[in-house]
């Protein structure tokens, strides 16, 4: 049996592949850096928490900015702390392969070469260089630095060198972050590529179908990179054809946006909700006309998968890797990233033809079903001829 160990300290997209991995009996542990209690999961999970660490950071971001710690400095502390645990629990882990992410993987992998298990550096974004400078190309054109909005230094950058050294495989959500990293001199027989799904609970379609509003949604931090700059003129060629269009944008602004665009609130037609519960945000995508993420920079977009399960078509740039679930006309439009007027003709043709909607769904089931195949491949003995 070829059980498969996880280690994340916050539960994005880790937590539920592992779940569905648990499903199969193949998860031999998941390491957690949020508590148990958070989690919630069934009482025979295997389950081992250190959740110190994360409870500091998360509190210490709620005192006062004067003597607040910056979020780059606690993350960094919290997930220095959460790796030498994680490498610690590995004694514990039935798993004959553990799957860590990139700033966390570094003593997890120290420690799992010891133990001769096989390690995955699993990629919930690509390799950091690369996506400074494209994002960094979007501030030049805001005429703004994007230097200060990152805190990647040189010892990230050693870290993330060492952690490449060390991993066996890299697994990936899509093609683009595949291509990142063959950019970086990853071969692709290295990389395994397994799409991010939706939690089936709560994003799911109405049946029948309710109504399609002349709403467009946004959801994620809205800030260059991705794409604002981009979205705000397209939606205003939709008004020009549908002048009772709205775009609903869902998630916190970032620090630069009302720099580059301070009158970004004021837009005709748009409204803004902050960051919302994933049941709110579920509703909000059944009753949209389509989900759009123009980003100049996106590893995949979680958002894609939640909308496309919800019965929502997606309107996505090609450096969104969830393209890669989009077929044309029929789940969504994949437009060049930057290229204002496609944009808006996609919007606009999503507007026209609400009925012409059709998705096939890929479940967190589906995930760990390619995980576990792609596991057991890699971890099967060399025939005498392939020695």
């Amino acid at each position: 049996m070829n059980d498969i160990a996880i280690s994340a300290t916050n539960p994005c997209h880790l937590y539920d592949l592992a779940v569905a991995i648990h499903a199969h009996g193949r998860l031999g542990r998941y390491i957690s850096g949020y508590p148990r209690w958070r989690l919630k999961p069934a009482s025979n999970f295997p389950l081992r928490a250190h959740s110190f660490r994360t409870v500091i950071t998360y509190a210490a971001r709620r005192l006062p900015a004067g003597i607040r710690p910056s979020d780059s400095l606690l993350f960094r502390w919290q997930d220095h702390g959460f790796d030498r645990a994680a490498a610690r629990s590995l004694q514990f882990s039935d798993g004959q392969s553990v799957h860590a992410m990139p700033g966390q993987a570094l003593e997890t992998f120290r420690r799992a070469n010891e133990m001769g298990m096989l390690t995955v550096l699993n990629h919930a974004s690509g390799p950091v260089r690369q996506q400074l400078q494209i994002v960094e190309a979007e501030f030049d054109r805001a005429r703004l630095s994007g230097q200060q909005h990152h805190a990647f230094d040189e010892a990230y950058f050693a870290q993330e060198a060492e952690e490449y050294a060390l991993a066996d495989f890299h697994c990936v959500a899509s093609s683009v972050v595949q291509a990142q990293l063959i950019k970086d001199g990853v071969s692709a027989e290295r990389i395994w590529t397994i799409p991010y799904a939706a939690n089936p609970s709560v994003f799911f379609p109405l049946d029948p179908p309710p109504p399609k509003r002349h709403v467009i949604v946004f959801a994620g931090q809205i800030n260059l990179r991705k794409g604002i700059r981009i979205l705000l003129p397209a939606f205003r060629r939709v008004r020009a054809t549908f002048p009772e269009a709205e775009l609903h944008c869902y998630g916190s602004p970032g620090p630069e946006l009302d720099q580059a665009l301070p009158a970004w609130r004021e837009e005709p037609g748009l409204k803004h909700f902050g960051p919302v519960s994933q049941n709110r945000l579920a509703d909000a995508f059944r009753h949209a006309a389509a989900l759009v993420l123009p980003s100049w920079e996106e590893a995949f977009g979680l958002v894609v998968p939640q909308a496309l399960q919800c019965g929502t078509p997606c309107v996505v740039s090609d450096q969104v890797g969830a393209k890669d679930l989009i077929n044309l006309e029929v789940n969504g439009t994949v437009f060049s990233a930057g290229d204002i007027e496609a944009l808006a003709d996609a919007l606009c043709w999503w507007l026209r033809n609400p009925g012409a909607f059709y998705h096939q769904p890929f479940t967190w089931d589906d995930a760990a079903r390619m995980l576990i195949a792609t596991t057991r491949r890699a971890t099967a003995p060399s025939s005498p001829t392939e020695s």
